[in-house]
């Protein structure tokens, strides 16, 4: 029982990351390797100033990496996953927005 268990699993994984792991599943994978690297970021800037900080680069990961998994998401067909990246690419624009505008109006009271 215990041997066809792990045949099982064995033959998942090698479904999963030999066989299915063609171009667009690279796509995916270095899509979500930007996505994450905005939390890596994030942790990092904030560790360094001693609070919590979200940067200008974890908005431009967050964008990056949420349009790449989106185009993926697209292209698998996943509903979940265009609907989640869908909205998020627009929430992580408008956040964007919003520094951009912080920004501007920050230089003109200097």
């Amino acid at each position: 029982m215990l041997i066809d268990l792990w045949n099982f699993i064995g033959g998942y994984f090698y479904d999963v990351f030999v066989l299915k792991l063609d171009t667009w599943a690279w796509v995916g994978l270095v899509a979500q390797a930007l996505f994450t690297a905005r939390f890596v970021v994030q942790w990092l800037a904030s560790e360094r100033a001693g609070r919590s900080v979200v940067p200008f680069s974890f908005w431009l990961l967050s964008i990056g990496g949420g349009l790449m998994l989106l185009i993926y998401a697209l292209y698998r067909r996943d509903p979940v996953f265009i609907l989640g990246q869908g909205l998020g690419v627009f929430i992580y624009l408008r956040n964007l927005q919003f520094v951009l505008k912080e920004r501007r109006a920050a230089r003109s009271e200097a």
